[in-house]
């Protein structure tokens, strides 16, 4: 085991998965001589050549449409969109090109391509460098959509994306690229858990907690606050967002009778509320009290100064707690 930050981690698994295959490449934005803007590509380029480690113009659509025609080819093309208000240019290739021709050729051409995505907030950057669009591609048949919390997932799932037949969007949180973790270098994908299963982070009696990404830290830093307060709160960290693991979804649903989800992106038809519709039909009968949702406001991403208003906090998913276990502290009918 080595210990490694979010960053290292995924500049690993990019290192291994080249290293395994010749077929794969990696190409974006400075991710050359540079490394990318986190460094997240760093020293590639001189182990791999600029054959496969290729420098981009700054055209996303163009990006995506070269990965598309290597696809086509054979490769297995890892794409960096530099940040996660960039990949709205290259919107059109992913969501008519890359998501629908295993499809329309009926199986006979696939799109093995991994969309790397860094996202979300808490880095103190402006609109278009720390939003969170993870609904679009959600919504979009074809997609495997995939959120990493820590360097252990973050090193095997983007191996597991890379290997994979279908196209990934892989959602890494830009605030977690310096936390710091266990990861197994040599675990053998046959071994890992599968990129679609949703991880128990923290077991619980009272409350399910579901979410994803960076707020997995803040979801268990509100059971340990809860815990002191009696209420024991089951974490899920879903890790994929699409296809969602609802068959761990739904036993822990089961068994707590209630259930509050965060993220950080809007609020109106964002994944929460996917979520919650799917829980509600699987299990009306068990719940307790209506779900809740605590997320990101609806509206353009804020300047940093008041991006901390903007982004769940503890104290926010606390009071959904409080709702959904119908204490006297609660806020009930104030909506977030």
């Amino acid at each position: 085991m080595a210990q490694l930050t979010m960053a290292k981690a995924i500049n690993e698994g990019l290192r291994r998965a080249m290293a395994d295959d010749p077929k794969v490449l990696v190409m974006g934005e400075d991710i050359g001589k540079l490394g990318g803007v986190f460094r997240i590509t760093d020293g590639l380029l001189d182990e791999f050549g600029a054959q496969r480690v290729v420098d981009t113009p700054l055209a996303e659509a163009g990006i995506m449409g070269t990965a598309v025609g290597l696809a086509f080819r054979g490769y297995r093309p890892v794409v960096e969109i530099q940040f996660d208000g960039f990949v709205y240019p290259a919107f059109d290739q992913i969501v008519c090109q890359v998501a629908k021709l295993h499809y329309r050729t009926r199986g006979n051409v696939t799109m093995p391509i991994t969309i790397r995505i860094p996202w979300a907030g808490g880095v103190g950057a402006a609109e278009h460098h720390s939003e969170s669009p993870e609904a679009y591609f959600v919504h979009t048949s074809g997609l495997r959509v995939v959120a990493v919390s820590n360097p252990q997932d973050a090193y095997v799932m983007l191996r597991q994306a890379i290997a994979s037949n279908d196209p990934v969007v892989y959602f890494e949180p830009k605030r977690l690229y310096h936390s710091k973790g266990e990861v197994d270098l040599d675990v053998q994908l046959a071994d890992a858990p599968p990129m679609g299963l949703a991880r128990v982070a923290r077991e619980g009696s009272d409350v399910t907690l579901l979410t994803y990404g960076s707020q997995v830290g803040t979801a268990m830093d509100a059971a340990t606050a809860a815990e002191d307060d009696g209420v024991s709160i089951e974490v899920i960290d879903l890790r994929s967002i699409s296809p969602v693991d609802y068959r761990t979804v739904t036993a822990s649903v089961r068994k707590t009778g209630r259930v509050v989800v965060t993220h950080e992106a809007a609020r109106e038809a964002g994944v929460g509320a996917e979520l919650i519709a799917s829980v509600t039909e699987r299990c009306f009968n068990y719940l307790e009290a209506a779900p809740q949702r605590v997320t990101g406001h609806d509206i353009p991403y804020p300047p940093a100064k008041l991006e901390k208003h903007h982004l769940p906090d503890l104290d926010r998913i606390l009071d959904a707690v409080d709702r959904v276990m119908d204490r006297p502290n609660s806020m009930s009918g104030v909506r977030d």
